[in-house]
């Protein structure tokens, strides 16, 4: 660690050397069994806050911290029910597994939040955080999934900074829970549910987390169409699909992916429908193994009064409604994502029987283009096209909602993120393919970091003002150290 900047690189060779397995993760310690389950359901709370540049003299503070400080704007008198939120999972799976429920919970924590807590001490919920992350009794319960470490929108991220973010976020997370616990980290988050659509984006991106080690990617339901463009059918929501990506080059690649249905509100969640949505489900079966059907959802873990408040309560109930009725052992239980992937494959599945999607308004560019005979300029032709004869294509990538843009709008943030990254390479990319240990130094984690923040999807979000200000300070910081 260098004083003041977080853990994001100089471990590359290390992490990828314990990510880069084949081994189950989970199939040693589940208590449960295939056969015996009707049908399941897997939530996941998504955790951010920004890092913004407004400490007392410009220093990067993370968003939660500004909001202790300033308690009197908006929202900010939520700044310790966030806090609880952030930590209270730490309370509820132990106190769930004394009283004999079988909770499941898949948690996504951006590296902003993480690096957050650390810059204000709390230690409290880092604490609760590891205790079920690294407590054996407690690793059945929980799992993480790895995002981008600055909450970047994957569509609209330099492509070659993906794999920067997806490395970035496993060495913060080692760095505070172990290697041991980053070698069970095989599912993936991305911010904003925010799915490319640009067949070279989607490609490199599927490429990346495949070499980072990932197994399976979380996907909002809208964000993907069959390969004849039709979407999914109502049994196929509920099984694992299998998420093909084609570049302009013709080559393609794959990773298993999880449908989180359609829904983006905190309710969902934050009251448990996942549960009574799998209550009225069975088994269906993938190629000629019968595999309960599976609910996938993730919301917000602290915004809004329905989470803050409601959730607790409803999580307990569930839980003790599952244990009332089959131990939380059989009929429908809950799963985590890795677990159910590794169960039903000891059952029989293959990658190959999953039925295949690919990403959204895709079958428009590969009915004009061949994909046996493409080229990029055949794609690009066939997007400019389809650009001008088509108002529902666009290349802009999909996301959890369609009523917003991270990119229209935005052209004051968007330019300068791809200025600064183009610096970013220019500088370090020649070094660190003579020199791997260019990551280790300051410059490179301090040019990465800002490199990383500009591209936050927050200051794409909130609409212009204060915080496409906070982007424009964080672009000349950035260009300032990439020059100095």
């Amino acid at each position: 660690m260098i004083p003041g900047l977080p853990n994001i690189c100089g471990q590359e060779a290390e992490i990828h050397s314990v990510v880069c397995h084949n081994q189950p993760v989970f199939l040693s310690d589940t208590n449960l069994e295939l056969k015996d389950v009707t049908s399941g359901f897997a939530c996941a709370l998504h955790m951010h806050q920004p890092t913004i540049p407004a400490g007392k003299n410009g220093e990067l503070i993370s968003n939660l911290q500004y909001m202790f400080e300033h308690q009197g704007e908006g929202d900010n008198h939520n700044a310790e029910v966030f806090a609880s939120c952030y930590k209270r999972m730490g309370d509820f799976i132990p106190d769930l597994v004394q009283k004999g429920c079988n909770p499941r919970i898949m948690l996504d924590y951006s590296g902003n939040i993480l690096w957050g807590f650390t810059q204000m001490g709390r230690e409290d919920i880092l604490t609760n955080l590891k205790r079920i992350t690294c407590d054996p009794q407690y690793q059945p319960y929980v799992e993480w999934l790895g995002t981008m470490w600055s909450h970047a929108v994957v569509p609209s991220t330099p492509i070659p900074d993906i794999k920067l973010h997806i490395q970035a976020w496993q060495h913060q997370f080692a760095a505070l829970f172990g290697m041991d616990a980053l070698r069970r980290v095989k599912g993936f988050s991305p911010p904003e549910m925010h799915l490319p659509n640009h067949p070279d984006t989607l490609y490199e991106y599927i490429k990346a987390l495949k070499e980072c080690g990932y197994r399976w990617l979380l996907v909002q339901e809208h964000t993907v169409e069959n390969l004849d463009g039709s979407g999914l059918s109502q049994k196929q929501k509920y099984i694992p699909n299998k998420l093909m990506a084609r570049n302009s080059k013709g080559e393609t690649i794959s990773i298993t992916a999880l449908i989180k249905t359609q829904g983006s509100d905190t309710k969902l969640v934050a009251q448990m429908q996942p549960y009574y949505e799998a209550k009225s489900m069975g088994r269906q079966n993938i190629g000629d193994v019968s595999v309960p059907s599976i609910v996938c959802q993730i919301a917000d873990g602290e915004n809004g009064g329905v989470m803050m408040n409601e959730y607790p309560q409803a999580l307990m109930k569930t839980y003790n409604e599952i244990k009332d009725a089959g131990g939380g052992k059989t009929g429908i239980v809950a799963f985590n994502g890795t677990e159910y992937l590794e169960l039903i494959e000891v059952a029989g599945v293959k990658l190959e029987d999953f039925p295949t999607c690919q990403a959204t308004n895709q079958h428009k560019i590969w009915k004009i283009v061949p994909p046996d005979s493409s080229t990029s300029e055949a794609v690009e032709t066939a997007i400019k096209e389809l650009q001008k004869t088509d108002h529902n294509f666009h290349v802009d990538g999909a996301s959890w909602t369609n009523d917003l843009s991270w990119v229209k709008g935005y052209e004051n943030v968007l330019e300068p993120m791809k200025q600064l990254s183009i610096a970013f390479h220019k500088k370090f990319g020649s070094n660190l393919t003579e020199n791997p240990q260019v990551t280790e130094q300051s410059d490179y984690k301090q040019a990465l970091l800002y490199n990383f923040l500009l591209q936050t999807s927050c200051f794409r979000y909130w609409g212009q003002g204060t915080w496409t200000d906070y982007a424009g300070r964080i672009y000349e910081k950035g260009i300032a150290i990439i020059n100095g």
